[in-house]
């Protein structure tokens, strides 16, 4: 898909478009997007925050639809259509279990990854999580989440010259195993730092 063509034409309002899309329940790739669209506004010398604003925005909306979805059509919904998207009635058992028990941090973690990006809020729903507090924790994790990726996004769209001459001297395999080293060192840091 051409991201840079999309948001050429959208400018601002598609770092939302595609996580309110995604956010609803409907599988897409809004992640892509913000980056995107914080690469074009890096390019282009706009505002990071305009970009963070509408992921944001996208992103609460987005989740406020998928809670309604679930809290509305609920489990006869899923076990009806869930076999498209390969849901038996078993992990939805668990997954309903699960936010009646850490719906809170689930919500947050929820932005953060790509299964439940798309299904967390539609989860919450349907696990009864009263709205207020869906919408504090879902409004927090949405915040951070388009900040993070808005962030990045901007950092590379500012920094193309830079990585493309870093892509051409280690290839695409050297990359991703620089990448991997990087995250290994970081992730063994906080570990290393983590309270007992």
């Amino acid at each position: 898909m051409n991201w840079a063509g999309i948001v050429d034409v959208l400018g601002y309002p598609s770092a939302g478009l595609g996580i309110l899309i995604e956010s609803a329940g409907v599988p897409f790739p809004g992640e892509a997007m913000l980056l995107a669209a914080a690469a074009w506004a890096a390019a282009r010398h706009h505002a990071l925050v305009l970009v963070i604003f509408f992921g944001f925005a996208g992103s609460t909306a987005g989740a406020d639809l998928g809670y309604m979805l679930g809290y509305r059509g609920g489990r006869p919904f899923v076990e009806r259509f869930g076999s498209i998207f390969r849901i038996r009635p078993d992990h939805l058992a668990r997954a309903e279990l699960f936010f009646a028990r850490h719906g809170d941090k689930a919500i947050i973690a929820a932005r953060f990854l790509l299964g439940l990006r798309t299904w967390g809020s539609m989860l919450a729903g349907m696990a009864r999580m009263p709205f207020w507090r869906f919408q504090l924790f879902s409004a927090l994790g949405g915040l951070v989440w388009a900040a993070a990726i808005g962030i990045t996004g901007y950092v590379l769209g500012s920094n193309l010259p830079l990585l493309e001459t870093i892509i051409r001297a280690l290839g695409i395999g050297g990359l991703v195993i620089l990448v991997l080293i990087v995250t290994v060192l970081f992730l063994a840091r906080e570990h290393a730092t983590r309270p007992r």
